[in-house]
């Protein structure tokens, strides 16, 4: 489902040139559930960003569902973007003029679904928040808001699912309940899931986690062996 080919990001600065990511290999199964580790400043979110198609490759490639992201303009990304990907990131990203209900319904909409209210207050209702369809993000809390992103990444049937540090502004308990429900949805939907991660209990329900260095991938390998070393 993603495959990335020596995959490199460097940006200029004001010393010269940074490297950011350097020859990134990577095969993610279509329906694996990865987990990308590493400290601060490894690479992570970039990687991501690149695999998702949000920014683009110094060099290298990414194919998603075999179709290469280097030979693609920015429209043609943004329209694979919409036929294959959802999000959720730790800032939430909800509009915050829309109720929970229409930042739900967005996407669906985008799909030109007749049914999208319909299918919006389903997910809501999955998430728990069906009582809070009509509030806006400003009225709700930080885990709330995070299920309604999560809702919202669903709602897509997106094939592939990225996550930038989903629990990242949530204390613990609240954390704990977004993961169960990312994984039962994940589960329920058969979705590529890839995850960037500081949180263990996160990246240990995975099946796969890659671990980042400096840029590099350091290790590369199934949960339960890394559970287990």
């Amino acid at each position: 489902m993603i495959r990335t080919e020596k995959l490199t990001k460097t940006v200029p600065t004001s010393e010269g040139p940074l490297t950011i990511l350097k020859d990134v290999d990577l095969y993610i199964e279509e329906g694996e559930a990865v987990a990308i580790v590493g400290a601060s400043g490894s690479g992570k979110s970039t990687l991501l960003g690149l695999m998702a198609g949000l920014d683009s490759a110094t060099s290298g490639d990414v194919e998603l569902n075999n179709q290469s992201l280097a030979k693609l303009d920015e429209e043609q990304r943004a329209i694979l973007r919409g036929q294959l990907v959802g999000f959720v990131f730790q800032s939430f990203q909800l509009l915050p003029s829309l109720t929970a209900l229409e930042n739900v319904m967005l996407p669906i909409e985008l799909k030109g679904d007749p049914d999208a209210k319909t299918k919006a207050r389903t997910l809501l209702s999955r998430v728990g928040l069906e009582e809070r369809w009509h509030h806006y993000p400003n009225q709700l809390s930080g885990g709330e808001q995070q299920r309604v992103a999560i809702a919202r990444a669903f709602a897509s049937e997106a094939r592939i699912l990225f996550a930038d540090e989903p629990t990242g502004n949530l204390d613990t308990a609240t954390g704990a309940k977004v993961i169960d429900l990312l994984f039962e949805l994940n589960k329920e939907y058969s979705t590529t899931l890839v995850l960037v991660t500081h949180d263990d209990r996160l990246s240990k329900l995975c099946s796969r986690e890659i671990k980042l260095v400096a840029g590099e991938v350091v290790s590369d390998q199934k949960v339960e062996d890394v559970v287990h070393e």
